[in-house]
């Protein structure tokens, strides 16, 4: 079998239809042995792809903004979705089958200090209608420190990609009252990003088909059992919480069942960076985007 490297720049369940590629098995199914791992903290896993020590890894559109905006070529494009929105959850403390964002102006709310997962809750703020200045934000660091901060009394509300939110309701610790993403529609949140070489490669059509095959996997197949196959990724977190988050993600629409990064998605993301005042243009899906490998 031919060794194919990929790279998290996080690892949740949010990002299962690249985990499921190992764990569902279709990437062996094609010849592949993955070796996967997770980018040093404050590192994108595009640098990865820069020093060849990963084929594909797991990034995000906004990471090509970042390069076009140095004036730099981006030296890999992003070629097929993971999530078409964004994954994250807002817990309170108590349960609140009638919450409105506007709750959140005036309440401490632990956040990431920066990067896609602000500037989508800014823009989420904003679609709310409510003024995101108004907000205590807390910002511990990234997301175990973001966890352990509100298990140790901080904050009224917390917001997480799954599974934490669910492991948190799991303890008793939390309710989640929100999903970011409906609030926010569909975009081109997370996606899997290469070079062009390696993207005209046997191993990039090979790892496509089983990708392919993933998506439905994703959609098709019960939560219990996708998680039964992902357990072993998350030793922390309960198998039935993990059942519950991946149940979510299939109703939340976030896996639909196309692999190519759409044209819609691309520009609504260009919409949100827009809105933070961190574009210096709207790039050209080009630019940042390319055609996933044929397979036939």
């Amino acid at each position: 079998m031919a060794r194919i490297n990929i790279q998290f720049t996080l690892f949740s369940a949010f990002y299962s239809p690249l985990i499921s590629t190992i764990s569902g098995g279709f990437l062996k199914e094609e010849g592949l042995e993955p070796e996967w791992s997770i980018s040093p903290p404050g590192v994108s896993a595009i640098a990865a792809v820069e020093d060849g020590s990963a084929h594909v890894v797991q990034s995000a559109l906004s990471q090509g903004f970042t390069s076009l905006a140095k004036g730099e070529t981006p030296v890999a494009v992003h070629f097929a979705q993971i999530n078409e929105m964004d994954g994250f959850f807002l817990t309170g403390r108590e349960a609140d089958p009638d919450f409105t964002w506007d709750k959140l102006e005036g309440a401490d709310v632990v956040l990431f200090k920066g990067g896609q997962p602000l500037a989508m809750f800014k823009y989420a703020c904003h679609k709310a209608g409510i003024d995101f200045a108004k907000i205590n934000a807390i910002n511990p660091g990234g997301a175990a420190d973001i966890d352990k901060a509100f298990r140790d009394g901080q904050g009224q509300y917390v917001e997480q990609q799954g599974p934490f939110p669910q492991q948190l309701e799991a303890d008793g610790v939390g309710h989640v009252v929100a999903q970011v993403g409906t609030q926010i529609g569909p975009c081109g949140f997370s996606s899997l990003a290469a070079t062009r070489e390696w993207l005209a490669s046997d191993m990039a059509k090979a790892f496509m088909r089983a990708y392919k095959k993933t998506r439905a996997y994703m959609n098709e197949t019960p939560a219990a059992e996708i998680a039964k196959a992902e357990k072993s990724y998350f030793p922390d977190i309960d198998e039935g919480v993990l059942t519950d988050c991946i149940a979510t993600y299939q109703q939340l629409g976030c896996w639909t069942p196309h692999v190519e990064i759409t044209r819609p998605a691309y520009e609504a993301t260009l919409d949100i960076f827009e809105y933070n005042g961190t574009l210096k243009e709207r790039y050209a899906y080009e630019q940042v985007c390319a055609d996933p490998p044929a397979t036939d």
